[in-house]
């Protein structure tokens, strides 16, 4: 029997036996049963209902019609069955095969790779949670402990690639699957014309209301003073007040027609109308991709043209996410030259690549010297590249000899993989113990003791592994801010060499990373890799305990080079960030570059101008030192401010968050602040100050900000500022950001397809001028022209 244990949020411990559904259901877990309908056939009713009285008119006649009417597989007792996923249940074993979903999360058990069967006792791990990028437990077989961790976890919304078949524990099911923990409820979104309809209707509503209760007393009135003379063919209620009553609700009846229920009918038409022209519109059609735009609502489309404030992702939406190898820093000589624009002069200068087998065709590189060092057999250039071919999470597909392709978790680290190959140091394939690459036609294997993650904390990511001669090497890569403060002082000239090849790389628009490696003792190695072992079988405090061991071990590193990746614009961004510009819309870009990067790609994209009266860098250590630098910046702005004008008044800091409202400021001012500063600026006691200095300013860019600061912005805006906004992203680490914005917009279609449940409008290309400065104009002139023309047309009705 297979026991398995899972501490939940409201229990001491969960209990699973594999297969053993008859013990599980006493606990009654949660199915794996999912809706994500937004109603169900019990729901529909009330839900719509509400949703519908949003609107007071519906409401209204709702009383006046009162008035009128007085698949997959299960293992279970050594046999599979076919079984639907709904049916599946924590603690099952499930098939999976290539290419299928996985609709529950999972425990990899074992597969059609080598090396990869995984036999199991007893599992205890975390309760259910939202955290996509974590998992904890720990495996016990026999009186051994085994870690585990996000690698052994198929989540639900993955599809099986590159396997024929594997088999998987159920650990969470349906609602307490990651996924789902993710989901948020659906939000009824209202528009400034549905807002402006209610108003409308209620003071219709509050005339005719008027209207009855005058007619109302003028029948009482004339009850008393001439109905007794009709009560011989027309008997009448002796009590007059109760007559008049009667009355004023007759007259609700007659004039019923003055509330134009018709009008919410005719304009959700033309709302479904404009959503079609979404999809319909020949100008947003992406001709490369067959990709048309995809408006995933129609109650929103209007209000394109209201959007004061656009909220934007760099790599991916204002980039077009193609990572290619185009510089590099080794030991401090720098690689790499300017593209020539000639076709001519590009087919002479190009590298020839023909001397390796395994090149791949479609990789360009255009300074011979880098070739030629490769080919003397520089030690610090094979190191280099040794490091890019050992260094990553790549999964390597070798269907025919020769023919590799590489499956990468980002772009980037498949161009790193791609470049070492190019220059004879080709990754060949991976299995849980081992790493093969092929250093210049010769393979090798390196023994894989330790991969040290990459997460948006640490931001490095390092591997320790065995060579075939026995040497012990730890390779990492990194932010260079992070690399840089843990390099062996002897480092320091080679640093500052570094430094300056890194600010020029980062001046041309080109993402860097840093490299560093360190020579590991074997006795010491054993001593940390025990507690390492120990550390990461601990159920409470793992991350905290692991990190400390990494900090240890990643210590005193030698520095080698640093890489710079072109990643290249969308068409059109900097002629469609014009504009925006333009109509008063003001932009900001929240992005995990380091800050001369995001700079240039400021000015790549107009979104930072030469013409600019000032652009402010808030790149401060201390809160004091940022508040300064937001006042300094508050001041040159606007410099009539007094200083106690800083103080921020009690009725915005109570319970009952008040609108802040827009300052004036002569001239274009923009602002560029890094994650560490930022990480001050948004506490609770600066917040405000900096977010009246960002509203001042046309731009905005945070750089070097993680998926949550970038939600804590967009939180802050949404919390104190009384405006349309609009959210542009392209990945799974935006999720956290997009779901707090009014309008969603989705500018790539390569992500997972949990955000594209997020989204409102999906778009292959960079088109936001036609989307917010054309067609939101004219969804809006629409629908005031039509509200015009009903007016009229009820007005000349009731008059003629």
């Amino acid at each position: 029997i297979y026991n398995f244990s899972l501490y939940f949020l409201l229990e001491v411990e969960r209990k699973i036996r594999a297969n053993d559904r008859e013990y599980n259901s006493s606990f009654k877990y949660a199915t794996n049963s999912i809706k994500t309908s937004k109603y169900n056939p019990f729901t529909f009713l009330p839900l719509n209902l509400f949703e519908q009285f949003q609107r007071i008119a519906n409401a209204y006649f709702l009383f006046l019609l009162i008035l009128q009417v007085h698949n997959l597989f299960s293992f279970f007792q050594n046999r599979l069955i076919s079984e639907k996923w709904m049916n599946v249940q924590v603690g099952d074993i499930i098939k999976l095969e290539n290419n299928q979903f996985v609709t529950a999360d999972l425990l990899l058990l074992s597969s059609s790779e080598p090396l990869n069967l995984v036999y199991i006792e007893t599992v205890c791990c975390e309760p259910p949670n939202n955290r996509l990028d974590r998992f904890m437990g720990t495996l016990t077989f026999g009186t051994q402990k085994y870690s585990l961790d996000n690698e052994r976890v198929l989540l639900r919304g993955c599809t099986l690639r590159n396997t024929d078949w594997c088999f998987g524990l159920v650990l969470f099911a349906g609602p307490e699957t990651k996924l789902m923990q993710n989901c948020g409820k659906s939000t009824f979104k209202r528009t400034s014309i549905d807002r402006l309809m209610n108003v409308l209707v209620l003071f219709i509503f509050g005339l005719l209301a008027l209207m009855c209760i005058i007619l109302a007393v003028g029948n009482g009135i004339w009850e008393n003073h001439a109905g007794s003379k009709f009560n011989a063919f027309l008997p009448r209620e002796e009590n007059t007040a109760f007559s008049a009553f009667l009355t004023f609700w007759s007259y609700i009846i007659i004039l019923n027609t003055v509330v134009p229920i018709s009008l919410y009918v005719s304009m959700e038409v033309i709302r479904l109308g404009n959503s079609y022209y979404i999809n319909w519109d020949r100008n947003m059609y992406h001709a490369r991709t067959d990709t048309p735009a995809e408006a995933r609502t129609t109650t929103l489309n209007e209000e394109l043209g209201q959007i004061k404030y656009i909220f934007s992702d760099k790599t991916g939406t204002l980039t077009q996410n193609i990572m290619t190898f185009n510089k590099c820093s080794i030991n401090g000589k720098s690689y790499g030259q300017n593209q020539f624009h000639m076709h001519q002069l590009f087919l002479i200068f190009i590298v020839d690549f023909s001397f390796n087998r395994l090149a791949d065709p479609k990789f360009f590189f255009y300074d011979h010297t880098l070739v030629e060092a490769i080919k003397l057999g520089l030690p610090d250039v094979h190191a280099f590249f040794r490091l890019l071919a050992l260094c990553h999470t790549v999964m390597a597909e070798e269907k025919k000899e020769g023919d590799l392709v590489y499956q990468a978790q980002s772009p980037d680290e498949g161009a790193l993989v791609t470049a070492a190959r190019n220059f004879g140091f080709v990754f060949r394939s991976r299995s849980p113990e081992t790493v093969t690459i092929e250093e210049m036609g010769i393979q090798r294997s390196y023994e894989l003791l330790a991969i040290l993650d990459f997460n948006n904390v640490r931001k490095r990511m390092s591997v320790i592994v065995r060579n075939p001669e026995g040497k012990l090497s730890l390779y990492c890569k990194g932010a260079d801010t992070i690399i840089y403060e843990r390099l062996h002082p002897s480092c320091s000239e080679l640093m500052k060499v570094t430094t300056e090849h890194l600010n020029e790389f980062a001046g041309e628009g080109l993402r860097t990373l840093v490299l560093a490696y360190k020579d590991l003792d074997e006795e010491y190695f054993s001593e940390w890799k025990q507690r390492h072992h120990e550390s990461s079988v601990a159920l409470e405090d793992r991350e905290e305990n692991l990190e400390k061991l990494y900090e240890e071990i990643e210590r005193d590193m030698m520095l080698i080079g640093a890489t710079a990746i072109e990643d290249k614009l969308q068409d059109g961004v900097s002629q469609t960030i014009e504009q925006l510009t333009k109509a008063e819309i003001k932009i900001w870009v929240l992005t995990g570059d380091k800050q001369e990067t995001a700079e240039n790609i400021g000015y790549s994209c107009n979104l930072l101008r030469e013409e600019m009266n000032d652009v402010f860098f808030i790149a401060a250590n201390s809160p004091e030192e940022v508040r300064q630098e937001l006042r300094d910046a508050c001041l040159k702005m606007r410099p009539a401010t007094e200083q106690d004008k800083f103080l921020i008044p009690e009725i915005i800091l109570g319970d009952t968050p008040k609108v802040v409202q827009d300052e004036n400021v002569n001239g274009d001012y923009g602002l560029v602040i890094n994650g560490h500063s930022l990480a001050f600026a948004l506490e609770s006691n600066m917040e405000l100050e900096f977010l009246r200095t960002a509203c001042m300013c046309k731009t905005v860019i945070c750089c070097r900000v993680t998926p949550l600061q970038k939600a804590q912005v967009v939180e802050l805006v949404k919390k104190y500022k009384k405006a349309v906004t609009l959210a542009i992203g392209d990945g799974a680490n935006d999720v956290s950001m997009i779901k707090g914005y009014y309008w969603r917009f989705v500018q790539s279609i390569s992500f997972c397809l949990f955000y594209i449940w997020l989204t409102d409008l999906l778009k292959k290309q960079y088109m936001l001028v036609r989307y917010v400065l054309t067609l939101g104009c004219w969804f809006k002139l629409v629908l005031c022209w039509f509200m015009l023309a009903m007016c009229w047309f009820k007005l000349a009705l009731w008059l003629f």
